[in-house]
């Protein structure tokens, strides 16, 4: 007879590169969740160099290795090695309230309809705008859902979905096909979930070199530009962010982020111009005289 593999509640996934710095406190905090369900823990090593690996197994998690570089298929790699019914990603300098994991649960169990819930992601560091931004972010997700039925973001840090509703990453893209491409993926087998009040606490070490770098390099740029272009053309064209691995990592490059702004407002423009606005809709808005009179119900 084959090795019985044990079934577990969740499976929570964590892709890794080079994260000695901050694995330790992200298992720790997972293995203090105050829930009476079983679950593992996936430690996903990307082809780390440093003590990730080592440091994951000492906290108990179990490590798979993915040598294709990027966070899709490190995801991919993780979720597909999983034996929980449910599956949640998120990220290794994350920490987690003590209900997050029972929050989830609760979510689940309050709506069978559910395959997938998220919630929004916090900073515990970095500058005030950072702060500001999510807060805006993940409220604008939370009162749209209330207002269509379904979020129109979730992060990658923050997401749980039935396994048996999951069809695979995109590992045509480097970035985004973890959260843009997955919600809708998902949104096609059945009703997604936002839970506003059950926030994951990450780092903000990518917020260190500033409102500019991340607005025109990291987001335009990296996120928004590399998601649609690879999505358009199937192929990894501009690649993946610079990696932030250390903890008060703080380099600024004025020059590089200057002309790196400039080519991510063009490329956001070419993109603009070449793809149907429906790309950037579709799926999300129907009828804009009925989400205005919804939105109106759901906030009187």
């Amino acid at each position: 007879m084959g090795k019985s593999v044990t079934k577990y509640r969740f499976s929570i996934v964590i892709p890794c590169y080079n994260e000695a710095d901050f694995i330790a406190d992200t298992l720790v905090s997972l293995g203090n969740q105050d829930t009476s369900v079983n679950y593992e823990v996936i430690v996903v090593d990307n082809n780390c160099d440093d003590e990730t690996a080592k440091i994951a197994k000492q906290h108990g998690a179990r490590v798979v290795y993915e040598s294709r570089p990027g966070v899709c298929a490190a995801r991919q790699a993780g979720t597909a090695a999983a034996n929980g019914e449910i599956v949640i990603s998120t990220d290794a300098d994350t920490v987690f309230a003590l209900n997050w994991l029972r929050t989830i649960d609760n979510d689940f169990r309050d709506d069978e309809q559910l395959v997938a819930v998220g919630g929004p992601c916090r900073y515990f560091d970095g500058p005030w705008w950072g702060k500001v931004y999510t807060h805006f972010l993940f409220g604008a997700s939370y009162i749209y859902s209330r207002v269509v039925g379904h979020p129109f973001y979730l992060t990658a840090t923050n997401i749980a979905f039935k396994k048996s509703a999951w069809s695979g990453y995109n590992l045509a893209m480097m970035q985004g096909g973890d959260e843009v491409d997955l919600l809708h993926k998902l949104r096609q087998r059945g009703k997604v979930g936002f839970n506003n009040s059950n926030p994951t606490y990450t780092s903000g070490r990518r917020l260190s070199k500033g409102l500019a770098y991340n607005l025109f390099v990291t987001f335009l740029f990296y996120y928004l530009g590399a998601y649609y272009i690879d999505k358009i053309t199937k192929r990894n064209i501009i690649g993946s962010a610079p990696a932030f691995r250390k903890k008060n990592q703080i380099k600024t490059y004025p020059k590089l982020t200057f002309w790196l702004s400039l080519w991510s407002i063009s490329i956001f423009a070419i993109v603009l111009s070449i793809a149907p606005i429906r790309l950037f809709l579709k799926d999300n808005i129907h009828d804009s005289a009925s989400i205005v009179k919804d939105t109106i119900k759901v906030l009187s």
